[in-house]
């Protein structure tokens, strides 16, 4: 898969960003002196976190180099590491893990998330915002034009569509034998949208990547036709003009044992 576009990525960042804030806003109780960014991308979140903390010793941790250097140009004074989150050991145990829509793009969370938490320091947080929007619209559009085109063939053999998240109720029975408290909740954005091309191309930054890249030129810009018409009709026109687009997201902070 092609690198992500830090640029394309940052056109909504302050949509991007808002479940990011929420997520921190509901870690407390802490003094870390180590923190990881899993999946930090071009330091948005990684941000927040050294405005938070800022004598902590902090690290962003990301598998795209374009990402990775969009990150450090905007946070010199902090680290960044290229890395697999999967594959990811951390020179010592972590006070805090965080993890800003990123691990939506993994598969074997019964594996991962104990992983991670395996990972903590007695008294530490695992905090984890997810996209869970694969039911919405916006992405049921992505199967239908998937399953209907010329394309077809290619995102089936790519594995194009990204598994489901897991239910609250997995994710805790996965974290809570070993946890002082886990905090699970779930929060639907809706997010006003100039237009339908807009959502498209916030789409086109994240969602749309893994359909998207194994196409050619042409069959790319066909799919995204395809896909627009859809998206026009699925959010229309609010009052005011603009499209409300809704993004539900699954927050999980959990903390270790004392």
């Amino acid at each position: 898969m092609q690198d992500w576009d830090p640029d394309l990525y940052r056109q909504f960042e302050a949509e991007r960003t808002r479940p990011a804030k929420d997520l921190l806003a509901h870690i407390t109780a802490i003094q870390p002196r180590h923190i990881s960014d899993l999946g930090c991308g071009p330091g948005n979140s990684t941000e927040l976190l050294r405005q938070r903390f800022p004598h902590t010793q902090l690290v962003g941790i990301d598998n795209s180099a374009a990402m990775l250097a969009s990150a450090q140009k905007r946070l010199p004074d902090c680290t960044f590491l290229a890395a697999d989150i999967r594959q990811w050991q951390p020179s010592e145990p972590q006070d805090l893990i965080y993890a800003n829509a990123s691990l939506q793009w993994l598969t074997d969370h019964p594996q991962l998330f104990p992983s991670l938490f395996a990972k903590l320091t007695a008294n530490g947080i695992l905090a984890v915002q997810m996209p869970d929007n694969l039911a919405e619209p916006s992405h049921r559009a992505m199967r239908q034009v998937a399953e209907n085109g010329p394309w077809q063939q290619t995102l089936q053999e790519a594995g194009a569509i990204r598994a489901k998240v897991l239910t609250a109720n997995q994710y805790y029975d996965l974290l809570a034998p070993n946890a002082d408290q886990v905090d699970i909740w779930r929060t639907t954005y809706y997010h006003p949208m100039p237009s339908a091309q807009a959502i498209v191309d916030w789409l086109r930054a994240t969602g749309l990547r893994p359909f998207l890249e194994p196409l050619s030129e042409a069959m790319q810009l066909d799919f995204l036709q395809d896909y627009l018409a859809l998206i026009d009709i699925a959010y229309p026109q609010q009052t005011d003009g603009r499209r409300l687009l809704a993004f539900p997201r699954l927050f999980i902070v959990a903390r270790t044992r004392q």
